[in-house]
């Protein structure tokens, strides 16, 4: 996929000028950069595994037990990977459905899923009354909690869908330190969008709360007080050649989609430069932290 550079929405233009966005810059700016590049993620997070080989959708659904869960939902499903497979690995009687807030990502999983049952619908997570209270046994975020603002009432709107023993699962970012390369491959992106904005990753997408383990134990020990809470950090990596790598790590940072494109280039040349210089039999290795929270409802 080619990536469209220099995304400019509300939001860019609230960094440009030193201010805090709002929660309606930050859906602009997320629109912008899904319709403009819908299936984006894909990619990388499909590629990236941990030590037994999963990737972080194989993590998510591992949560669902077919024994005791029969209705499943993804908050931010994004071009449909996900669900696509549960339905490979739940039968019929497994009820599926996704929300999105972006119809370019909406239009990805609808093609995906178009000859399964699954039922798909746009909107924000934090408005999902259409939905049944305490009607669904699992529900599912893969790698976007960390965006969502406000999250507050994201997270009391899925305690309000789960059903008893009900369980809430979510990839989102790990410690950046607990990954070999992860900062130095960060630090090269972001210094090229803080050439055009000085307060890009001062001001960084979405509640800094769920950034941390100890954040987010705390943030949703307010919303889910006497559930079980595990929050278990985990290394993903993903090798092949430093081209792959440089064009494939900088596709999920959201800061690569501000830059032009002579700056994206250039960026693109450090960083095969820097997976150059650190080959092991002929490949090179990008890490990603994770945590990956798991919440039981008692």
């Amino acid at each position: 996929m080619n990536q469209p550079m220099n995304v400019v929405s509300s939001w860019t233009h609230q960094i440009e000028n030193g201010q805090q966005p709002s929660s309606s810059d930050l859906q602009d700016h997320l629109t912008a950069v899904h319709d403009r590049n819908a299936g984006f993620t894909e990619a990388v997070a499909w590629n990236c595994r941990d030590v037994s080989g999963k990737n972080s959708y194989e993590l998510l659904a591992d949560i669902v037990d077919q024994k005791y869960h029969s209705n499943v939902l993804e908050l931010a499903c994004g071009s449909g990977v996900l669900l696509d497979l549960c339905n490979q690995r739940f039968d019929s009687r497994m009820v599926l459905s996704g929300i999105d807030i972006s119809g370019a990502e909406l239009k990805l999983a609808r093609k995906r899923l178009s000859r399964t049952a699954i039922k798909l619908h746009q909107s924000a997570a934090q408005d999902l009354d259409f939905i049944t209270e305490s009607s669904v046994d699992v529900i599912l975020c893969h790698w976007a909690l960390t965006l969502m603002d406000p999250v507050v009432p994201v997270l009391a709107t899925v305690k309000r869908l789960l059903k008893k023993c009900g369980v809430f699962a979510a990839i989102i970012d790990g410690d950046a330190g607990s990954a070999p390369g992860y900062p130095e491959i960060n630090d090269i992106i972001y210094q090229y969008a803080q050439r055009m904005y000085p307060d890009y990753g001062v001001i960084e997408l979405g509640d800094p709360r769920v950034r941390t383990a100890e954040g987010l134990k705390k943030l949703v020990g307010k919303i889910f007080i006497d559930s079980d809470v595990s929050i278990k950090p985990v290394i993903l990596s993903y090798n092949a050649a430093p081209k792959t790598l440089a064009k494939e790590s900088a596709g999920f940072f959201y800061a690569s989609f501000v830059l032009s494109e002579t700056e994206h280039r250039q960026m693109l040349g450090d960083l095969e430069t820097h997976f150059a210089a650190r080959m092991l039999n002929g490949n090179s290795y990008f890490y990603m932290p994770v945590n990956l929270l798991v919440i039981r409802q008692p």
